[in-house]
């Protein structure tokens, strides 16, 4: 099923979510609900807070548009190492119409749990590491726009309105 997309300044996303304690259908079905909605919208990545559920819950998927789908579900993530630094565009599904250069690591060693209970862990660079800094940031409450210098903040916050109220008046 697809999710309504939280989007900013929904309070919601600057909640930390809480680990899951048990894989059950409920989190299969979330899982399921999620990946449907990022490939919906269409995304690369969504963290279960962003459909206003607060779990510890993460699906990517960065392959190529043209090649078959590799997702990845991750529960309870957590980055077990990083390296490096990269400086890329990102952009949202909770922050539409807006992407902004955001310093990451390089590459990540990302550990987890998958939908069967077993422990994973997926060694990511470029797109696939970026991606799982992100997701894992809106496991936090960390939007990318956190990330930017306080210039570039209300720079963002005073466009984002206008944006906003344009939306609102083409509505």
């Amino acid at each position: 099923m697809i999710r309504r997309i939280l989007t900013y300044p929904d309070p919601v996303l600057k909640k930390k979510s809480a680990p899951v304690a048990i894989i059950n259908d409920k989190i299969r079905e979330l899982a399921r609900d999620m990946a449907e909605t990022m490939y919906d919208a269409p995304g690369v990545g969504l963290a279960a807070p962003q459909i206003g559920v607060l779990q510890r819950v993460i699906v990517i998927d960065v392959s190529p548009k043209d090649e078959e789908p590799n997702l990845i579900v991750a529960i309870n993530p957590e980055i077990i190492h990083a390296s490096g630094e990269s400086y890329e565009e990102e952009g949202c599904l909770s922050v539409p119409r807006y992407g902004a250069n955001v310093r990451r690591h390089a590459s990540v060693v990302v550990k987890a749990v998958n939908l069967e209970g077993e422990e994973m862990t997926w060694r990511a660079e470029g797109l696939l590491a970026v991606a799982f800094q992100h997701e894992i940031d809106h496991l936090d409450g960390i939007l990318f726009v956190d990330h930017l210098s306080p210039l570039k903040k209300e720079i963002f916050r005073k466009k984002y309105r206008q944006t906003a109220e344009q939306a609102q008046v083409e509505a």
